[in-house]
């Protein structure tokens, strides 16, 4: 689930990043959401099925 979500904001900031920066704080925003969600990941414990 947690690189599901990194992947969507990643691909949201590429495809921000290509607009022409536009919306450059928002960019830079979705950017660092996306490295905390995929750090969340990888340091997340699977969860045990019951």
């Amino acid at each position: 689930m947690y690189y599901t979500i990194a992947f969507v904001l990643l691909i949201l900031w590429l495809a921000s990043w290509l607009s022409l920066h536009i919306l450059g704080a928002f960019v830079h925003l979705l950017l660092v959401l996306a490295i905390i969600v995929l750090v969340m990941g990888l340091f997340r414990k699977p969860s045990q099925p019951s």
